[in-house]
Formats: C-alpha cells, sequence, structure tokens
C-alpha cells in the first residue's frame, strides 16, 4: 500500500509541476512575443509601442508605456506565482524521486558516496549555484550581456560535468534542470518583482521611477527567457536513456543546450529579420550528428555457442522481475514501472529492444543496479538480442 500511495503522490505533484511550468514558460513566451511585436513607429506620449491582436472571437488593443502610467489602475495584474508554483513543485518531485531513495535513481550504480551526502550536494549546488550566479550578474560582467551569457553557458556545462562525477547520469540530469530552475526563480523573486514592486511604489509616491531597476529586471527576464528549452528538455530527458545514460551525457546536454538556444535566439528576432533562420536546419542537423555519436558501438563477439532462451530467463528472474512484474516483489513499486513487465517468454522477447537499450547499451537498469546485474549477465543479454536480430537462413 504505501509504494502505491508513493506512486499516486508521485503522479499528483509530476502532474502538478507540469501545469505550473506550462503556465510559467507559456506566460514568458507570450510577454516576449509581445515585446517584439510592438508596433514603435509613432507611439502616443508616454507610450513605447502598442499592439492589435486577434484572438479568440475578439479584438485586443494592448499599449506599453515607457515606464509607467501618470497613475496607476486600480487593477494591474501580477505574474509571479506561475514561477513560485514551479519551482516549489519542482522541489518536491525531486525529494520525491531523488531524495528519498538516493540510491535507486540519485546514486550511480557502484558509488561509494553516502546517501545523505549525495542529498546534501544536490541541495547545497542549487543554493551556491544561484549565490554565483547572482554575483555575476551584479558584477561589471552583467554590462555586457553577451560575454556573461557565454560565462554562464560555461559554467552550467562544468556544473553538469560534476554532478555526472558525483550523480547517476539521470540525477545529473534532473540536477542540471533544477539548478536552471533555481536560477529561474532566483531572478523572479529576488530581481523582477522588487523591481516592479519599486516601479509601482514611485508611481504611486509621484516620484519618479529609477529606469535602472527595470533594466536589471529585464536582464533577468532575458535570461530566463533563454532558459526554458534547456528547462524543457531536461523535464522530458528521463524519457531517453541514449542521452542522460551515455558515458559522454554532460557533453551531450550542453550540445543540445546549445542548439536549443539558438532556435529560442532565431524565435526572439524573427520579427526583424531572418537572419537566424539558419539556426533552425542546423539545430536538426545538430540533433542527428548527437543521435549518431551517442549510438552505442560494441565490439564483434568472439566466435561462441549461441545464447540459450533459458539463459535470459535465468538473468531476466534475478535481475529484473522483482520490479517488472505484473506483481511486483520489490517494496518500491506497486506496479511495473512503465508497464513493462516480464512473466512470460512472449514479453521477456517483446522488450528485447527495450532490455538493450537499457540493460545493455545504456546501463542505466536495473536501477541502481540494486539487484547486482554484472557485465558477464549484460554481455550475454546482448548477444541473445544480436542473435534475434540475425536474419534466418534459407
Amino acid at each position: 500500500m504505501a509504494a502505491h500511495l508513493l506512486e499516486w503522490l508521485n503522479l499528483a505533484v509530476r502532474w502538478s509541476h507540469m501545469i505550473f511550468g506550462i503556465a510559467w514558460i507559456g506566460a514568458s513566451f507570450y510577454f516576449v512575443w509581445l515585446e517584439n511585436h510592438l508596433d514603435r513607429r509613432a507611439p502616443r506620449d508616454g507610450l513605447a509601442g502598442d499592439l492589435w491582436a486577434i484572438h479568440g472571437g475578439g479584438i485586443y488593443h494592448l499599449e506599453k508605456y515607457q515606464l509607467a502610467p501618470p497613475r496607476m489602475p486600480e487593477k494591474l495584474h501580477w505574474f509571479k506565482w506561475e514561477a513560485y508554483s514551479t519551482w516549489l513543485s519542482g522541489v518536491a518531485l525531486l525529494t520525491l524521486v531523488f531524495y528519498l531513495e538516493p540510491s535507486l535513481y540519485l546514486l550511480a550504480p557502484g558509488s561509494d558516496l553516502a546517501p545523505w551526502l549525495a542529498v546534501a550536494i544536490g541541495l547545497g549546488s542549487l543554493a551556491l549555484g544561484w549565490l554565483a550566479y547572482d554575483q555575476l550578474c551584479d558584477s561589471p560582467l552583467g554590462r555586457q550581456p553577451l560575454l556573461l551569457g557565454i560565462v554562464l553557458f560555461v559554467l552550467l556545462v562544468a556544473a553538469a560535468w560534476g554532478y555526472s562525477e558525483v550523480f547517476s547520469g539521470r540525477g545529473a540530469y534532473l540536477h542540471v534542470g533544477a539548478l536552471i530552475g533555481t536560477i529561474m526563480v532566483g531572478n523572479v523573486f529576488r530581481t523582477i518583482m522588487p523591481a516592479q514592486r519599486a516601479l509601482v511604489a514611485a508611481i504611486e509616491a509621484g516620484r519618479t521611477p529609477d529606469p535602472a531597476l527595470p533594466a536589471k529586471g529585464l536582464l533577468r527576464s532575458r535570461h530566463n527567457n533563454y532558459f526554458t528549452l534547456p528547462v524543457l528538455f531536461i523535464m522530458i530527458s528521463s524519457h531517453f536513456p541514449s542521452t542522460y545514460g551515455s558515458a559522454w551525457n554532460w557533453l551531450i546536454l550542453a550540445a543540445i543546450a546549445a542548439l536549443s538556444i539558438g532556435v529560442r535566439h532565431y524565435f526572439n528576432t524573427r520579427h526583424r529579420s531572418q537572419q537566424f533562420a539558419w539556426t533552425l536546419p542546423a539545430a536538426a542537423l545538430g540533433m542527428l550528428c548527437l543521435a549518431f555519436v551517442s549510438a552505442p558501438r560494441h565490439e564483434p563477439a568472439a566466435a561462441s555457442a549461441p545464447v540459450e532462451f533459458s539463459q535470459v530467463q535465468a538473468v531476466i528472474a534475478q535481475r529484473c522481475a522483482s520490479c517488472h512484474a505484473a506483481k511486483p516483489s520489490s517494496p518500491l513499486f506497486a506496479s511495473a514501472p512503465a508497464g513493462v513487465m516480464f512473466d512470460s517468454d512472449a514479453q521477456i522477447r517483446q522488450q528485447a529492444t527495450r532490455i538493450k537499450a537499457q540493460a545493455v547499451d545504456s546501463r542505466i537498469m536495473p536501477l541502481g543496479n540494486l539487484t547486482q546485474m554484472t557485465e558477464a549477465e549484460r554481455a550475454l543479454l546482448g548477444r541473445w538480442i544480436a542473435e534475434q536480430a540475425q536474419p534466418i537462413a534459407p
């Protein structure tokens, strides 16, 4: 019953995190689009520009002030809870998946790191990462946005490498995502919202607002915008073991992040020109290259007797079936993870491709290698799957 309740708690938190994330990222995308499409040719006094749009059967007229209106409106809509809710639900999910059972998903198989220390490294790195980022933005480097962006990218790649050295591939990826998410929500809580409150307070008090604060908030908001696509990839990365399960997982993540930043830049600038349209085919080509270089390489096996299916059954029964069964014997799961079951010969044969990807190529299964699958057993499974793929001689 405990495993069943934990599964539904995981579902509720994960679903909430996705819903909040859609609201936050959707608002971010919309306001960037809005900013980029303002008509600035002959704005009315006090305005930076305006925009006409049609949606849902109605026509909208939106205006942006250069700084603020002479009088604050009675109702002013703020955008903050989407960010806070996304981060809070993300931390809850991080705790449920990685911190309650660190040896299951967080630690790499065979790691000597104490579980409590792994959790401390994970949480501590999020706090230190935000502090380092905040100091860099407030330093003289903050006045050179492009150089600052390059430095931040290099530091995040270094963080990905560091995580991959102490955590499992999946744990490393999700902690990079958590680090970026912490930076993003820190920007909202510590910089963007205070700047907006100061702007409103100055207008209400009849003072001239300080333009430096909104400019600072704009820089952090721009960072958040470019962070979104890498974070979205990390959110779905657990479905693709060829990325986080690779020996070069941190470099694959860096490459995908660079490609997605390029794509985001195109959509941020295409209203002015199409000079960055090349980023779209470049991203497609880059993904094809990553698929090629991440493909598993296996040395040809020495000639040996064909693998008997009974040998495969024995390995699966000992190393995999405690979780992947209609009624798992493992207390960690109330039902088979991802619905994958090995209760029958047909089910094992049907899942041969998945077994190869997860247990042979990327070695991410069994989880945390809790059942101690050996390299010889992985090689045996690989040989059997290769034999199944060979055409039958006439």
